[in-house]
C-alpha cells in the first residue's frame, strides 16, 4: 500500500533532534499533511489527560488525540536548501562551542598538552571558515535570500550570523504580525494574573536558537543603532530592570525586523516610527 493510500486528515509527529527529517520529506513527498511539533508540549498534554505511563503504543495514541484535539496549524515544509541551509547554520554552532571548550580547557591544560589543545583549536577555526564561507556562498546562490539578507544587514546591530539564523530558523519572518512573530521566538511575555493577583508578565518557550542568537545582535544594537539605544535607555530611567530592558528591545528589534521584510523597506532611522 501506498502512503498517500493511508489518507488521514493530519499526521503528527515528535521532534526528535533530527531524526524525523526522512519521515517527515517521505510523508510530505506523498502530499500527506505531516506536522512536527514539540515533545514537552505532548508530554504535558499526556499528563494533563492522565497518561502518565510511556510506551511506544501509549505514545502513539497520545499523538493522536494530542493531533485531534489541539490541531496543530500546518506549516510549509522547508526545502532542500533551506535544509541544507539549516544544517550547515547548526554545524556552525557546534564548531563554536567546541572552540570555546578547548580555549576554555587550554587556559588550565599542561603545559605539555597545551600544543595539541592549540592545533586542535586551529583545526576547527579553519572548518568555522569553511563553514560560513558555505553559508555565504548558499544565500548568494537564492535571489530571494540575497534579497532579504541585503535589507536585514542594512539594520545597524544585525550582522551575518543573525541574518542567516532568521533565514534558516524563522521563515515565517516578514508573514505573520507582530504578535505572532514574538510570540513564535518566544520574546513575547505571557500575564501570570489570578483574581486581584497581578504577577510578573514572563516570556516563555518560543525557538531558542533564534532567541539565543537574537539576543547577542540585541546587546549590539542597543550600543551602535540610534533607535534601539534610545529605546533602552528610555526603559533604563523608568526603572526597567536591565534584562526586562533588553528582552523588551529583543522584541522590538524582531518587530522591525518583521515589518522590513513584510513591507521590503531597507534601514532608516525612522523606519520605527513609520511601522509603529
Amino acid at each position: 500500500m501506498q502512503l498517500a493510500e493511508l489518507a488521514p486528515t493530519l499526521v503528527v509527529l515528535e521532534a526528535t533532534g533530527g531524526l524525523e527529517t526522512f519521515l517527515v520529506g517521505e510523508l510530505a513527498g506523498a502530499q500527506l499533511p505531516v506536522v512536527v511539533v514539540n515533545p514537552r508540549q505532548v508530554r504535558d498534554f499526556a499528563k494533563a489527560v492522565g497518561k502518565l505511563a510511556k510506551t511506544d503504543a501509549l505514545d502513539a495514541q497520545v499523538l493522536a488525540h494530542f493531533g485531534e484535539a489541539t490541531k496543530p496549524d500546518l506549516r510549509p515544509l522547508p526545502d532542500d536548501s533551506t535544509r541544507e541551509l539549516q544544517a550547515l547554520l547548526a554545524r556552525r554552532s557546534q564548531v563554536v562551542e567546541m572552540v570555546t571548550a578547548e580555549k576554555n580547557r587550554c587556559r588550565t591544560a599542561t603545559q605539555r598538552l597545551q600544543p595539541q589543545i592549540q592545533e586542535h583549536i586551529r583545526y576547527m577555526e579553519k572548518q568555522l571558515k569553511e563553514l560560513e564561507q558555505g553559508l555565504s556562498e548558499l544565500l548568494s546562490s537564492s535571489p530571494v535570500w540575497r534579497t532579504k539578507e541585503k535589507l536585514l544587514g542594512s539594520v545597524p546591530g544585525v550582522g551575518p550570523v543573525l541574518t542567516v539564523t532568521l533565514l534558516a530558523g524563522l521563515p515565517e519572518l516578514g508573514r505573520l504580525d507582530r504578535r505572532e512573530i514574538a510570540s513564535l521566538v518566544g520574546v513575547a511575555p505571557f500575564n501570570r494574573d489570578s483574581g486581584t493577583l497581578r504577577g510578573k508578565r514572563t516570556v516563555w518557550g518560543g525557538r531558542s536558537s533564534v532567541r539565543a542568537t537574537l539576543y547577542m545582535a540585541t546587546l549590539a544594537a542597543t550600543r551602535y543603532n540610534s533607535v534601539m539605544r534610545a529605546f533602552y535607555q528610555r526603559l533604563l530611567e523608568a526603572g526597567k530592570p536591565k534584562k526586562v530592558a533588553l528582552t523588551a528591545c529583543m522584541r522590538k528589534l524582531l518587530t522591525i525586523l518583521n515589518a522590513m521584510l513584510k513591507h521590503n523597506l531597507s534601514w532608516n532611522s525612522k523606519l520605527d516610527l513609520e511601522i509603529s
